[in-house]
């Protein structure tokens, strides 16, 4: 499984979660009718929400992920497709927690909006880290894959060889690279030229046929 497509499912993975863990916690607050349980819950949200957009913002990748990008081992040949399988060991503690915070949510409805605002602040501080990945393998021309491996073991990365984007040289001094109000002028320019173009040829073609009139 591509790492970059393993983030961008990772991500989707903590926002399902957080949104099941608030539901469960709203319902289980609303049935002791706590207000200020419920102001504290919502605080803690909103809390989590700002902080994970704020942190994850930037578009470049985390310490934890640079460290499993330069431990990647290098290969030529392609791993397994099993998505499903290493979606499963890498996310077992999500579901486990998940799971856990639910059940203790009906005695404890604190314990489910805890984990919905850390799973949210998660998401959140992840949401570029895919767009991050791939920008490091399009300079490098490479692509780094997530090697199946044991569930209670830190994930390992295998680099492969991919393709590197290569930007047009010269793009600032070409008619595409020149800002919109330049390229403007240059079509004014263009336009007015062939007009000029026209008009002399067509002068040119009446002053032949008033030469060859008798």
């Amino acid at each position: 499984m591509r790492f970059r497509d393993f983030l961008r499912a990772s991500v989707l993975l903590l926002a399902a979660a957080a949104t099941a863990l608030a539901v469960g916690a709203m319902l289980a607050i609303s049935r002791r009718d706590d207000d200020l349980l419920a102001a504290l819950a919502l605080a803690w949200l909103v809390l989590a929400a700002v902080l994970g957009t704020i942190l994850g913002a930037r578009q470049r990748p985390t310490a934890g992920i640079t460290r499993l990008l330069a431990g990647a081992r290098t290969t030529t040949t392609l791993p397994e497709l099993e998505p499903g399988t290493i979606l499963l060991n890498r996310h077992w503690p999500l579901a486990l927690i998940s799971l856990g915070a639910t059940v203790a949510g009906v005695w404890f409805p604190q314990v489910p909006a805890v984990a919905a605002g850390y799973a949210l602040f998660a998401a959140l501080r992840w949401r570029h880290q895919a767009r991050a990945v791939q920008a490091i393998e399009e300079r490098d021309g490479v692509e780094f894959w997530l090697e199946r491996g044991s569930p209670f073991k830190p994930p390992r990365l295998l680099r492969l060889p991919g393709l590197r984007k290569i930007e047009p040289q010269g793009a600032e001094h070409s008619p595409a690279g020149r800002p919109p109000h330049a390229r403007t002028r240059l079509r004014r320019r263009a336009s007015w030229s062939q007009l000029s173009v026209f008009a002399i040829e067509r002068g040119a073609s009446h002053a032949r046929r008033a030469v060859a009139t008798p």
